[in-house]
């Protein structure tokens, strides 16, 4: 099991939106009041602390606040980590793995709660306004609770969308998000956050 993929798809979806024009903070703010759903493909990269790429993935992902995702990776490992809202379940396609766990267990205290809807910005980082570099309007997050296990988030915005995604770890790997093909507000039915698991499939229940 992937655990930095399982934690990038509990902690992302909180940062998707962006207005030509505005700071990052009053995207963030904007993201909370007007998006509902999303859906987006995605770039995942993982950089050591020298900035060596050590992994890198692709797929898509869809959003349903509060408390609704999808994350499917479809290369090099193919994975699918689901919550309909009250659980998450992570299937391991090439394991022929699944695991379930209760949504509130899976996210704990973390700023994962912002991806379910349930948590406040204000209350959980402190938010900076970087500016714009190149074409990019930046802002950053840092945890206001150290034991988050990262140490800083930086989001980058441009022409009226979310581009780019970067949270640094407590060993100093990075990761950085490209997302493209971004809707908003798109109508997505609520069986694409539903799971069951196939058949002959190992199946680990966490959620009792």
């Amino acid at each position: 099991m992937n655990v930095k993929r399982i934690h990038v798809a509990l902690v992302l979806l909180v940062f998707f939106n962006c207005v030509l024009g505005a700071s990052g903070p009053e995207s963030l703010a904007r993201f909370f009041n007007n998006v509902a759903t999303f859906r987006a493909d995605f770039e995942q990269v993982v950089l050591d602390e020298n900035l060596d790429e050590i992994e890198q993935s692709r797929g898509e992902m869809w959003l349903s606040r509060p408390g609704k995702f999808r994350w499917d990776y479809a290369s090099p490992l193919e994975q699918q980590i689901v919550s309909d809202g009250k659980q998450v379940w992570v299937y391991d396609v090439d394991l022929a793995q699944a695991s379930r766990r209760r949504l509130a267990d899976a996210i704990g205290t973390t700023p994962a709660t912002l991806i379910a809807g349930l948590g406040n910005l204000e209350s959980s980082f402190y938010v900076r306004d970087l500016g714009q570099q190149g074409t990019l309007f930046w802002v950053a997050l840092t945890p206001k609770d150290a034991n988050e296990g990262y140490e800083d988030i930086r989001v980058g915005f441009e022409d009226d969308q979310l581009r780019l995604l970067e949270f640094v770890d407590g060993l100093g790997q990075m990761t950085r998000i490209t997302l493209s093909a971004v809707q908003e507000n798109p109508d997505i039915e609520d069986k694409k956050f539903e799971f069951a698991p196939p058949p002959d499939v190992d199946v680990f229940d966490e959620s009792e």
